[in-house]
């Protein structure tokens, strides 16, 4: 009969309705939902594997930066030590220099004072030699002075038969020998001073003026 459903079951399993809305989905298929079981362990051994630890390199710049503080506090206090160094060196080399200039000011100026005097003495030593200069007041005076000035270092030198020295004579003539003298060596092989025309002085080691002499060459 045409229309007719045909309710006989087609074969002899029985047919179990499923609940409306759900639909069977075979092992295999698309839509599957159950894991399998291979990925239910390598979930379970991820979870139980060590985590690596973290890199002592890998720091936090929170960590970095007191380190590049520090740095930057050596490097800065090292060059405040050189800047001292540099200024502690400078300060005693001028002092140093300021010290050597005051003493060589201090000697100029005394011996531009003497150098003032050197006529003053001239007179006196000529006035002794010729004997104008003996007991009295004058002579005392005389002696006085040329001793405070002894204490800054002057003398007097230049003396007959001595012999010739360009450093501290001045020859101004030249004459013969004069025979026998008794104040002039008797074996000079050199060129001696014969007559002293003005006496040299000196302050310590520096001449201040030359003695002016006539020398003269041994036969």
């Amino acid at each position: 009969m045409e229309g007719s459903v045909n309710t006989e079951a087609v074969n002899d399993e029985p047919v179990t309705a499923q609940p409306p809305g759900e639909e069977e989905v075979a092992p295999g298929q698309p839509g599957a939902t159950a894991p399998a079981a291979g990925e239910t362990a390598g979930a379970e051994e991820t979870a139980d594997a060590p985590q690596p630890a973290e890199s002592p390199e890998a720091e936090s710049p929170e960590a970095a930066a007191p380190a590049e503080d520090a740095s930057s506090d050596a490097v800065l206090a090292a060059e405040r030590l050189a800047d001292l160094q540099r200024l502690q060196a400078e300060y005693v080399n001028y002092k140093r220099r300021v010290d050597r200039d005051r003493a060589l000011v201090q000697e100029r100026a005394v011996h531009d004072v003497l150098e003032s005097l050197l006529g003053v003495l001239d007179d006196i030593h000529a006035a002794r030699e010729h004997g104008d200069l003996g007991e009295g007041p004058f002579a005392a005076i005389a002696d006085k002075l040329e001793s405070t000035l002894g204490r800054y270092g002057l003398s007097r030198f230049g003396v007959k038969g001595e012999p010739f020295d360009p450093q501290e004579h001045e020859a101004l003539m030249h004459a013969p020998w004069p025979g026998e003298d008794e104040e002039l060596p008797s074996d000079a092989t050199v060129t001696t001073v014969v007559t002293v025309l003005q006496p040299g002085y000196r302050a310590g080691e520096q001449v201040l003026r030359p003695a002016r002499v006539a020398v003269a060459d041994p036969d």
